[in-house]
Protein backbone atom coordinates (compact mmCIF):
# COMPACT_ATOMS: atom_id res chain seq x y z
CA UNK A 1 0.00 0.00 0.00
CA UNK A 2 2.01 2.85 -1.28
CA UNK A 3 1.11 6.37 -1.21
CA UNK A 4 2.55 9.46 -3.34
CA UNK A 5 1.60 12.87 -2.53
CA UNK A 6 1.77 15.28 -5.32
CA UNK A 7 2.14 19.48 -4.24
CA UNK A 8 3.87 21.68 -2.62
CA UNK A 9 4.28 22.59 1.21
CA UNK A 10 3.08 25.67 0.23
CA UNK A 11 -0.13 24.90 -0.76
CA UNK A 12 -2.92 22.61 1.07
CA UNK A 13 -0.67 19.75 0.38
CA UNK A 14 1.30 20.37 3.82
CA UNK A 15 -2.15 19.03 5.69
CA UNK A 16 -1.78 15.82 3.92
CA UNK A 17 1.76 15.55 4.43
CA UNK A 18 1.59 16.02 7.88
CA UNK A 19 -1.63 13.54 8.30
CA UNK A 20 1.05 11.22 6.81
CA UNK A 21 3.92 12.00 9.87
CA UNK A 22 1.41 11.95 11.81
CA UNK A 23 -0.05 8.40 11.25
CA UNK A 24 3.73 7.17 10.57
CA UNK A 25 3.10 6.11 6.90
CA UNK A 26 5.51 5.89 4.10
CA UNK A 27 5.27 8.01 0.86
CA UNK A 28 6.87 9.57 -1.52
CA UNK A 29 6.27 13.41 -1.74
CA UNK A 30 6.43 15.02 -5.52
CA UNK A 31 6.97 18.85 -4.99
CA UNK A 32 5.02 20.66 -7.63
CA UNK A 33 3.07 23.65 -7.69
CA UNK A 34 -0.80 24.10 -8.99
CA UNK A 35 -1.07 23.50 -12.78
CA UNK A 36 2.16 22.00 -13.68
CA UNK A 37 2.08 19.22 -16.00
CA UNK A 38 3.26 16.93 -12.98
CA UNK A 39 -0.22 17.55 -11.70
CA UNK A 40 -2.05 17.90 -14.66
CA UNK A 41 -1.02 14.57 -15.96
CA UNK A 42 -2.72 12.97 -12.99
CA UNK A 43 -5.61 15.50 -11.94
CA UNK A 44 -6.41 16.98 -15.00
CA UNK A 45 -7.84 20.31 -13.16
CA UNK A 46 -4.13 20.82 -11.79
CA UNK A 47 -5.08 21.61 -8.23
CA UNK A 48 -3.28 20.37 -5.65
CA UNK A 49 -2.83 18.11 -3.22
CA UNK A 50 -3.37 15.16 -5.07
CA UNK A 51 -3.16 11.19 -3.35
CA UNK A 52 -2.06 8.66 -5.35
CA UNK A 53 -3.21 5.42 -3.88
CA UNK A 54 -2.91 2.13 -5.37
CA UNK A 55 -2.72 3.97 -8.60
CA UNK A 56 -5.92 6.42 -8.28
CA UNK A 57 -5.69 9.71 -7.78
CA UNK A 58 -8.01 11.46 -4.51
CA UNK A 59 -8.41 15.11 -4.62
CA UNK A 60 -9.08 17.18 -1.91
CA UNK A 61 -6.95 17.92 1.19
CA UNK A 62 -9.65 17.09 3.57
CA UNK A 63 -10.68 14.23 1.56
CA UNK A 64 -7.71 12.91 1.54
CA UNK A 65 -6.69 13.60 5.42
CA UNK A 66 -10.50 11.44 5.91
CA UNK A 67 -9.57 8.92 3.70
CA UNK A 68 -5.92 8.23 5.40
CA UNK A 69 -7.15 8.56 9.22
CA UNK A 70 -10.45 5.97 8.54
CA UNK A 71 -7.84 3.85 6.60
CA UNK A 72 -5.18 3.47 9.53
CA UNK A 73 -7.73 3.94 12.38
CA UNK A 74 -5.91 7.29 13.76
CA UNK A 75 -6.84 10.70 14.19
CA UNK A 76 -10.46 10.15 13.96
CA UNK A 77 -13.25 8.51 15.79
CA UNK A 78 -14.82 5.98 14.24
CA UNK A 79 -17.81 6.51 11.27
CA UNK A 80 -21.54 6.63 13.04
CA UNK A 81 -20.14 7.54 16.52
CA UNK A 82 -21.88 10.53 18.40
CA UNK A 83 -17.79 11.86 18.62
CA UNK A 84 -17.18 11.46 14.59
CA UNK A 85 -20.48 13.48 14.28
CA UNK A 86 -18.93 16.48 16.30
CA UNK A 87 -15.68 15.80 14.56
CA UNK A 88 -17.15 16.24 11.30
CA UNK A 89 -18.93 19.22 12.38
CA UNK A 90 -15.77 21.50 13.70
CA UNK A 91 -13.94 20.18 10.28
CA UNK A 92 -16.51 21.55 8.37
CA UNK A 93 -16.87 24.62 10.31
CA UNK A 94 -13.23 24.97 10.15
CA UNK A 95 -13.60 24.81 6.37
CA UNK A 96 -16.45 26.94 5.93
CA UNK A 97 -15.50 29.44 8.60
CA UNK A 98 -11.73 29.62 8.79
CA UNK A 99 -10.62 28.19 5.95
CA UNK A 100 -12.72 29.64 3.36
CA UNK A 101 -12.19 33.23 4.89
CA UNK A 102 -8.61 33.05 4.23
CA UNK A 103 -8.87 31.74 0.63
CA UNK A 104 -10.91 34.22 -0.54
CA UNK A 105 -8.25 36.71 1.30
CA UNK A 106 -5.88 35.41 -0.92
CA UNK A 107 -7.93 35.32 -4.13
CA UNK A 108 -7.96 38.92 -3.78
CA UNK A 109 -4.50 39.24 -2.77
CA UNK A 110 -2.24 37.54 -5.09
CA UNK A 111 -4.39 34.19 -6.96
CA UNK A 112 -7.12 36.51 -9.00
CA UNK A 113 -6.04 38.37 -11.95
CA UNK A 114 -4.86 41.99 -10.47
CA UNK A 115 -7.78 43.70 -12.48
CA UNK A 116 -10.64 41.49 -10.54
CA UNK A 117 -9.18 41.86 -7.23
CA UNK A 118 -10.98 43.83 -4.70
CA UNK A 119 -8.64 45.39 -1.67
CA UNK A 120 -11.51 46.46 0.59
CA UNK A 121 -12.86 42.69 0.59
CA UNK A 122 -10.10 42.17 3.45
CA UNK A 123 -11.31 44.47 6.01
CA UNK A 124 -15.13 42.56 6.40
CA UNK A 125 -13.10 39.42 6.10
CA UNK A 126 -11.03 40.82 8.58
CA UNK A 127 -14.08 41.16 10.89
CA UNK A 128 -15.50 37.87 10.08
CA UNK A 129 -12.45 35.93 10.72
CA UNK A 130 -12.75 37.18 14.57
CA UNK A 131 -16.32 36.04 14.68
CA UNK A 132 -15.62 32.82 13.66
CA UNK A 133 -12.74 32.31 15.81
CA UNK A 134 -14.88 33.79 18.92
CA UNK A 135 -17.77 30.68 17.58
CA UNK A 136 -15.54 28.20 17.71
CA UNK A 137 -13.26 28.70 20.41
CA UNK A 138 -16.50 28.19 22.10
CA UNK A 139 -16.99 24.68 20.82
CA UNK A 140 -13.61 23.58 21.95
CA UNK A 141 -13.31 20.56 24.75
CA UNK A 142 -12.32 22.12 28.12
CA UNK A 143 -10.66 18.79 28.92
CA UNK A 144 -7.66 18.67 26.87
CA UNK A 145 -5.33 20.34 24.13
CA UNK A 146 -6.89 18.89 21.39
CA UNK A 147 -10.32 20.42 19.65
CA UNK A 148 -11.88 17.41 20.69
CA UNK A 149 -10.56 17.03 24.22
CA UNK A 150 -7.53 14.21 24.73
CA UNK A 151 -8.05 12.84 20.94
CA UNK A 152 -6.33 14.74 18.36
CA UNK A 153 -8.31 14.54 15.37
CA UNK A 154 -7.95 15.86 11.60
CA UNK A 155 -9.60 19.04 12.52
CA UNK A 156 -6.75 19.95 14.57
CA UNK A 157 -4.38 19.20 11.55
CA UNK A 158 -6.56 22.00 9.78
CA UNK A 159 -6.74 24.52 12.05
CA UNK A 160 -3.29 24.71 12.53
CA UNK A 161 -2.59 24.72 8.89
CA UNK A 162 -5.17 27.48 8.62
CA UNK A 163 -3.31 29.47 11.84
CA UNK A 164 -0.60 29.48 9.74
CA UNK A 165 -2.51 31.17 6.55
CA UNK A 166 -3.47 33.70 8.53
CA UNK A 167 -0.62 34.66 10.04
CA UNK A 168 1.30 35.31 6.92
CA UNK A 169 -1.54 36.66 5.73
CA UNK A 170 -1.45 39.25 9.04
CA UNK A 171 -5.07 38.12 10.11
CA UNK A 172 -5.04 38.22 13.79
CA UNK A 173 -5.64 35.11 15.73
CA UNK A 174 -7.34 37.27 18.58
CA UNK A 175 -8.46 33.68 20.78
CA UNK A 176 -6.38 32.73 23.21
CA UNK A 177 -7.21 29.37 23.13
CA UNK A 178 -6.94 28.98 19.04
CA UNK A 179 -3.72 30.74 19.31
CA UNK A 180 -2.12 28.25 22.18
CA UNK A 181 -3.82 25.16 20.11
CA UNK A 182 -1.89 26.64 16.91
CA UNK A 183 1.55 27.64 18.55
CA UNK A 184 1.53 23.57 19.99
CA UNK A 185 0.32 22.14 16.91
CA UNK A 186 2.87 23.52 14.89
CA UNK A 187 5.45 22.74 17.39
CA UNK A 188 5.04 18.87 16.86
CA UNK A 189 7.56 17.05 15.81
CA UNK A 190 5.83 15.31 12.55
CA UNK A 191 4.25 18.60 11.26
CA UNK A 192 8.17 20.04 11.08
CA UNK A 193 9.03 16.86 9.36
CA UNK A 194 6.01 17.34 7.13
CA UNK A 195 7.75 20.99 6.38
CA UNK A 196 10.93 19.87 5.38
CA UNK A 197 8.93 16.75 3.11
Amino acid sequence: MGYTVIGNVKSRALRVLWTLEELGLDYEHIDAPPGSEQVTRISPAGKVPVLVSDGVPITDSVAIMTFLADRHGGLTFPAGTIERARQDSLTHMILDEIDAILWTAARHSFILPEELRVAAIKDSLKWEFARSQTALAARMAEDGPFLMGQTMTIADILLAHCGGWAIAAKFPITEPRLRDHIAMMRDRPAFHRALGA
